[in-house]
C-alpha cells in the first residue's frame, strides 16, 4: 500500500468481504456494508488505482504447468533498491520483500521446471549487480495458500 491515508471502516468493510470472494457482486457488497451498489463500485475502483489492493485469480502454480517453485533469500551489497527494481521486473518472480535478517531479500519465484529455476538463479538473480549470494528453498508441496486474513 503506498503512502495514502488510512482506509476507512467501510473501505476496509468491502476489502474483507472481496477478500472472502473476489467476485461477490457490489450490490451484495453494498448490503453488507451499507452501500449503494454505484457507491460500492466507486470505492473498488478507488481502492484498485490507489494501488491498495488487486482481484486476481489466485492458482496453485502446479495445476497451471509451472512445476517448481522456490523462495530464495538474497545478500546485497550496497544499496538494495536496485537489485529489488531489477527482480520485481521479472515475471518469474511473485513477491519481493525487504527483510531484516539472515537475508537483505526475499524473494518467491515461479518456473516451469528445475532448468528454468536453475537458469533464474544463476543467470539472471546471481549475476545482478550487488547481488553477494543466494540461498535458495525448493517447494515440494503447497499446503496453504490463502488472503482471507482480513484487515486492521
Amino acid at each position: 500500500m503506498n503512502g495514502s491515508a488510512p482506509l476507512d471502516a467501510v473501505s476496509l468493510a468491502i476489502i474483507e468481504q472481496l477478500q472472502e470472494d473476489g467476485r461477490r457482486p457490489y450490490a451484495a457488497i453494498g448490503k453488507a456494508v451499507g452501500l449503494s451498489e454505484a457507491a460500492v463500485r466507486q470505492r473498488v475502483q478507488k481502492l484498485l488505482d490507489q494501488g491498495v489492493m488487486q482481484i486476481v485469480a489466485v492458482t496453485d502454480p502446479l495445476t497451471v504447468g509451472f512445476r517448481r517453485q522456490a523462495m530464495v533469500g538474497i545478500n546485497v551489497e550496497g544499496d538494495l533498491d536496485p537489485v529489488a527494481d531489477a527482480l520485481t521486473g521479472m515475471d518469474e518472480v511473485e513477491y519481493v520483500v525487504i527483510t531484516a535478517g539472515s537475508f537483505d531479500l526475499i524473494v518467491e519465484i515461479v518456473c516451469e521446471d528445475d532448468d528454468h529455476l536453475l537458469e533464474m538463479i544463476n543467470k539472471r538473480i546471481r549475476t545482478l549487480p550487488g547481488v553477494r549470494s543466494t540461498e535458495s528453498f525448493v517447494y515440494l508441496k503447497l499446503r496453504k495458500q490463502t488472503y482471507t486474513w482480513g484487515t486492521r
